[in-house]
């Protein structure tokens, strides 16, 4: 038995992962960045406080 069928789909969906990356850069920073200011301090994330540019992030990962 082979495992290099493993290794190159594991392979194929890296590269898929770094391609979305690459296609929403902006949502990514704008989601870090609502996150990075709600959590300024001691202050914890709560839920849905950056609920709008995560759906705007997983849209784009959806469309790539």
């Amino acid at each position: 038995m082979s495992g290099q069928g493993v290794w190159l789909r594991a392979r194929e969906r890296g590269w898929r992962h770094c391609e979305m990356e690459a296609a929403c850069v902006l949502q990514a920073a704008a989601y870090g960045k609502c996150v990075a200011a709600t959590t300024a301090g001691r202050a914890e994330l709560r839920k849905d406080a950056c609920a709008k540019e995560f759906e705007a992030l997983k849209e784009c990962f959806t469309k790539a």
